[in-house]
């Protein structure tokens, strides 16, 4: 069984189109969607939620305001400012870290685990899909993506799948690094931008760190022809596979606006590159 995981130096460059893509392409396959933060590959893939649960990633003070006698050693310690003068505390600055609660002279302060969110296994056109969202300013997103990532495996050793496609998170965070290890392989997804090479070398740098192999595909190549030539030099001086390279296509956001991939339902230029770049990743065997 293979886990493929497609990422991107930056938010926009198009990892969750071509995962969407790769899903239509793929034949017995697991969907995993680990951008947990701003999940968005339910919107090309309808899911259909089959079960649902409940994500909990951490611990908050709460303070018992019968108990609390409002002695102020709580607002003293807590590094993060989260007890306000009235004696609350907020939910979206807490760290959870206890300090409060053992310094607390009238045990008035007690930690909860409460829900940061949710995590789904769903049907969709394309086969199995695990996917999940996180509440609002709540953190601990890496525990999130390994808990997907988790579920995605044990669904495929449970119905013999031999694939999972990981829609990962982007930039180099937690998410990212929670998203990429123990992986067989990542494909980095970039654009022809200053921003995007940035992007990209930083998280090649990070994926380079755990000995994956590594694949690059350039989305929206001909909009800087010479800076994406040096993006196919980049890759062979640091040894990772250039997969291919994707041209702008009005056709790929007519396709998102119905709610679908591009390679669904038009076959234009964009189309066509990316069912190449699957055959070259396929043919290339190294993942």
């Amino acid at each position: 069984m293979r886990e493929v995981v497609i990422i991107s130096g930056k938010g926009g460059a198009g990892k969750t189109s071509l995962t969407a893509a790769f899903a239509v392409l793929a034949e017995n396959k697991v969907l995993a969607d680990c951008d947990v933060d701003a999940a968005d590959l339910h919107i090309l893939t309808d899911p259909k939620v089959k079960n649902r649960e409940d994500f909990i990633g951490g611990v908050k003070a709460v303070i018992d305001s019968e108990k609390c006698v409002q002695c102020g050693q709580c607002i003293d310690v807590c590094r993060f400012e989260s007890i306000s003068p009235d004696f609350n505390v907020s939910p979206f600055t807490c760290e959870g870290c206890g300090v409060c609660s053992h310094i607390c002279p009238e045990q008035a302060i007690e930690l909860v685990e409460p829900v940061n969110g949710r995590w789904f296994i769903s049907s969709t056109r394309f086969g199995p899909m695990v996917h999940a969202e996180l509440n609002p300013g709540e953190e601990n997103s890496g525990k999130l993506v390994a808990l997907v990532r988790n579920q995605a495996r044990v669904l495929a050793e449970q119905a013999g799948h031999d694939l999972i496609l990981v829609d990962g998170a982007p930039g180099i965070g937690c998410p990212v690094i929670s998203s990429i290890t123990g992986a067989d392989c990542v494909i980095i997804v970039t654009e022809p931008s200053l921003s995007g090479v940035h992007d990209m070398e930083r998280v090649l740098k990070l994926a380079k760190g755990f000995n994956l192999p590594i694949s690059i595909v350039v989305n929206k190549a001909d909009i800087n022809s010479e800076l994406t030539a040096k993006i196919e030099t980049f890759a062979k001086e640091v040894d990772a596979s250039f997969l291919g390279k994707i041209p702008y296509d009005p056709d790929v956001t007519r396709a998102m606006v119905q709610r679908r991939s591009v390679v669904e339902v038009y076959d234009g230029p964009a189309s066509a590159a990316i069912r190449e770049i699957w055959n070259n990743f396929n043919e290339q065997g190294n993942c």
